[in-house]
């Protein structure tokens, strides 16, 4: 097939998917339903796995038949086309997943789920592939709805519909933010394709709309990556939203806020007219920071797995946000590393929770402790989980945290160890929980009578039979997803190929030419960054594995905090708590001030 074929089918084969589902789960019994899941799941990872080395010097498909100028068009270079087969491969392990763990509705609602999993997955496709801006936001808009239904999908139960609600209406005050920002554009550009918009904004100057309409596209990007101060809805929606949902949040959707806002400054703002490299380098840099250091600290307060899993990405976020400032092909080249592996290793680690919920209707790490001596698999792999995500190697998320920590530190040296801190004490959070939970190690921690905290107790059970013996795809699951995140750091030809995307990523031009059929320059496209282990890269690996090994080891010993409730640290961390309150007002407000402060950091710097 050519890629005019394959770009088209990779979003309607989902879109197809569910609504045969929702048509057919009317009469299908519960295993005919999940067969066709799976059949359009395995269709679709069929389909981004043959449609990614067309996308090595950019793949087009002009819809209609209209040229660019004209229609819409689907683009997709190396990166936006690995990530949305990150995507197909985590729906996939989603649906196998769901097989014998999420309990579905008989009758005419038991395609329901799978059906939403589907249309979930055209969105964050279409929205990796498609090269007009006004598209880009209604997939992202379907990619959010189908996300709110299925966070609330629990709808007899309370909390999930809380959190839905929160999620939706930050969410869609952000998308409201961002469709002005796409006004104003069109307004001065008279253009909605990717590649023209950055053609056209090149012929005026850079003043306060420009500004303006970079940050207000921004925030729904900022919003579904988690960035701090954006991040406010991530944990909350995490903790109440079904386990399968959780893999495909922190797995996917997260990282395409990321590429999204990576994309639309390469083609549209990184040229004359836009916004200058070092106001977007020190303004993201800035903000990657704080969301890494932030969510590393909160991700350590937490004893709630999904909660603690969920920060765990905000923190990760930014390390990816740091990469993309960087605006090089180094720094995009460890962000891709980076991004794939993370989504499988974090899709896992949320599995695996799912089966802690499954036996003991508790994702507590206080209440769950020594209870699952006997779930050697699941607490080997839980373990394996923990270290990926503090960088050991051989893991993909090592290297892409080598190859981030040394793009970073040949701009600013101080970065290197924003990145060993936030993986390491990721990692030792999730380390900690494993050595409680699955090897009962260390006294049974002490609650700290000042704050409340969410423990994870009395969760609803997302299943009927708690006493069925474990379904093996609920482990056979995350060993693959694990194993895959081993392939990418131990398979040079992997990351040989996401560093040879990222040197396309970063070359606005070429993007242009191919997608508007210009003639392209001699030049085009710059050599490929390197993308494999150094010394450097391995024995940081090891440095923050081994601070996680010992953050983890002392944690569980203790018997109560080392610091008095008034130490200034101590009321530091009590007060960031409380900002996440739960209230949708605060969330709303947060992200008004982060809109504000990202636009005046910019603007004075233009």
């Amino acid at each position: 097939m050519t890629e005019a074929t394959l770009l088209p089918l990779a979003v309607a084969i989902p879109l197809l998917g569910a609504a045969l589902l929702a048509v057919a789960g009317r009469t299908l019994p519960r295993a005919g339903c999940d067969i066709l899941a799976t059949a359009a799941a395995s269709t679709e990872v069929g389909c981004l796995a043959l449609l990614w080395p067309h996308s090595r010097d950019l793949a087009t498909a002009d819809l209609g038949g209209w040229p660019a100028r004209l229609g819409i068009v689907l683009a997709a270079d190396p990166i936006g086309a690995g990530l949305a087969l990150l995507v197909a491969v985590l729906v996939l392990a989603v649906v196998v997943y769901s097989w014998r763990y999420f309990d579905e509705p008989t009758g005419e609602h038991a395609g329901a789920f799978p059906a939403l999993i589907l249309l979930f997955e055209a969105g964050m496709v279409g929205f990796a592939l498609t090269g007009d801006l006004f598209n880009a936001f209604v997939f992202f808009e379907l990619m959010g709805a189908a996300a709110y239904a299925l966070t609330g999908y629990r709808i007899e139960d309370p909390r999930p519909l809380h959190g839905a609600l929160t999620f939706g209406i930050v969410t869609s005050f952000a998308a409201y933010c961002s469709l002005l920002g796409i006004g104003l554009l069109y307004a001065r550009t008279g253009e909605l394709n990717l590649a023209r918009l950055g053609a056209r904004l090149a012929s005026h100057h850079t003043d306060v709309l420009t500004v303006v309409a970079f940050t207000l596209i921004c925030t729904a990007l900022l919003v579904k990556a988690a960035a701090v101060p954006f991040h406010f809805w991530l944990p909350d929606a995490h903790a109440v939203a079904p386990t399968p949902v959780c893999m495909l949040m922190s797995g996917a959707m997260v990282e395409l806020g990321v590429y999204g806002i990576a994309r639309i400054y390469w083609t549209v703002f990184s040229g004359p007219g836009g916004i200058p490299h070092p106001a977007f380098r020190t303004a993201f840099t800035a903000l990657g920071v704080l969301t890494a250091l932030v969510g590393a600290l909160m991700c350590w307060q937490q004893r709630h797995l999904k909660r603690l899993l969920a920060f765990s990405t905000v923190s990760h976020v930014g390390l990816f946000l740091i990469g993309v400032a960087l605006l090089t092909p180094d720094g995009s080249a460890g962000t891709a590393v980076y991004v794939a592996a993370h989504g499988l290793v974090k899709a896992a680690l949320f599995a695996l929770t799912g089966i802690l919920l499954d036996r003991y209707g508790s994702v507590d790490e206080h209440g769950l402790h020594g209870k699952a001596r006997d779930l050697r698999l699941v607490g080997l792999l839980f373990v394996a989980g923990a270290l990926a995500l503090a960088g050991m190697p051989p893991f993909g998320t090592g290297l892409g945290k080598a190859l981030g920590e040394d793009a970073a530190a040949r701009w600013q040296p101080w970065l290197a160890a924003v990145f060993v801190a936030a993986s390491a004490v990721t990692g030792a959070a999730a380390l900690r929980a494993a050595l409680r939970i699955f090897l009962g190690i260390g006294p049974v921690p002490c609650s700290r009578p000042d704050q409340e905290e969410t423990t994870g107790e009395g969760e609803e059970p997302e299943i009927r039979s708690p006493e069925r013996d474990l379904p093996p795809a609920m482990t056979i699951v995350p060993a693959a997803l694990l194993t895959l995140a081993v392939v990418i750091g131990a398979v040079p030809a992997v990351a040989a190929a996401l560093a040879h995307g990222a040197a396309v990523f970063t070359d606005p031009a070429r993007y242009a030419a191919t997608v508007l059929a210009l003639p392209k320059a001699a030049n085009a496209g710059g050599p490929a960054p390197a993308a494999e282990w150094t010394a450097t890269g391995v024995l940081l690996g090891l440095l923050s594995t081994g601070i996680a090994v010992a953050l983890a080891t002392a944690a569980v010993h203790q018997r109560t905090p080392e610091l008095s409730t008034d130490h200034p640290v101590a009321r530091a961390v009590r007060t960031l708590r409380r900002l996440h309150s739960g209230r949708i007002g605060d969330y709303v407000a947060w992200l008004a001030l982060g809109i504000a402060a990202l636009c005046i950091a910019i603007a004075a710097q233009t």
